[in-house]
């Protein structure tokens, strides 16, 4: 899997910031990474003029083998696409039941429910609570990757979370999350999505990701916190300034890093191209945890069941898929930096 990636707390670029980068300019940051992976595989070939003639044509024999696996690896993703859309409508009255016992719309057979004017419905463990407590934040914080996104201060409005689901964007190609919230204290917002853009070439790439803008209650603001210091004002007098301090919060993830806009002067050759591709990678990794795992293995994660040291038990759709992705997508530059590309995976429809 993958992408690119920009740190937020090196500027603070809406969504719309990659928007306004021309077509042009676009082409050459994907153009740039693209050079960057040719250059890598070039290197990786300057190996075959080191073997003998004889170790050479074996080799040339096995790469034939492994264009013919790649050939039929590329009709496996196309076909298994059409299948994922398939079970995708299978899954859903699933899902639809999930999410109807998880909020307490409909009870579960057998189960004896106190009025609730006998508890507080918050898992007193008297009968009275309703639903299951707190059910999608305890399965995110049984993932090890995803229980380092989220804060203390996140915890509680991530109570509120009632559901988890996602959808292919074809035009263009991607994906969306959607997460839709209960009334709470902290924002306005019943539905939060977060959508990933694919480019459509040859070498599939992240082209953006964008986020809901987060309509916070005054003071209730999980990623930054405003405060008041008293600032000398000439000679004597002191005044009061308001200051504003980022905090890390689950909830940065609604405002992804983006590319920055052409007139910030930015070099793709430089570090920041390598800062920005860890931070976008990051990002999408995070995004595809709840489509490929969270979602679809919920319950496992909420029991327990579903461990840091195990994973949930695959399919072989599921387990091709992942091993493409793991060597597919990932290459190493001189130094060791990632150099990050995005394979999305049963893109083609």
């Amino acid at each position: 899997m993958s992408i690119s990636i920009k740190d937020r707390s090196d500027s603070d670029l809406l969504p719309a910031a990659a928007a306004a980068l021309s077509a042009e300019d676009r082409a050459l940051l994907v153009n740039a990474l693209k050079n960057k992976l040719q250059n890598l595989a070039m290197e990786d070939a300057d190996i075959l003029t080191t073997l003998s003639p004889q170790v050479r044509k074996r080799v040339d024999a096995l790469r034939e083998l492994q264009g013919q696996h790649d050939e039929l690896q590329a009709k496996f993703l196309e076909e298994s696409a059409a299948l994922e859309t398939k079970y995708q409508k299978l899954y859903e009255p699933l899902y639809t039941k999930r999410y109807e016992i998880v909020n307490g719309i409909v009870e579960v057979e057998g189960v004896n429910v106190a009025p609730l004017d006998q508890g507080d419905n918050q898992g007193t463990g008297d009968g009275t609570e309703k639903g299951v407590p707190n059910f999608w934040l305890n399965a995110m914080l049984n993932n090890e990757i995803l229980a380092e996104e989220i804060s203390e201060y996140d915890e509680e409005a991530l109570e509120f979370l009632k559901d988890i689901k996602w959808c292919r964007v074809n035009d263009p190609k991607g994906f969306k999350l959607e997460f839709f919230f209960d009334t709470n204290p902290f924002f306005k917002n019943s539905v939060l999505t977060k959508t990933y853009l694919m480019v459509d070439d040859e070498l599939p790439v992240l082209d953006k990701a964008i986020g809901t803008d987060i309509e916070w209650y005054p003071g209730k603001c999980l990623t930054q916190k405003s405060f008041t210091k008293m600032q000398k004002n000439g000679l004597e007098n002191v005044e009061p300034v308001i200051q504003v301090e980022d905090y890390e919060s689950f909830f940065e993830f609604f405002k992804p890093p983006q590319v920055p806009e052409e007139d910030v002067g930015f070099d793709i050759l430089d570090d920041s191209l390598e800062q920005l591709q860890y931070q976008m990678e990051h990002d999408y990794e995070i995004g595809s945890i709840i489509r490929v795992k969270v979602i679809p293995h919920a319950v496992a994660l909420f029991t327990g069941e579903l461990g840091e040291d195990e994973d949930y038990e695959v399919t072989e759709y599921d387990d091709e898929e992942e091993k493409y992705e793991k060597k597919s997508n990932r290459a190493q530059t001189e130094e060791g930096q990632q150099v990050v590309h995005v394979q999305q995976i049963a893109e083609q429809e």
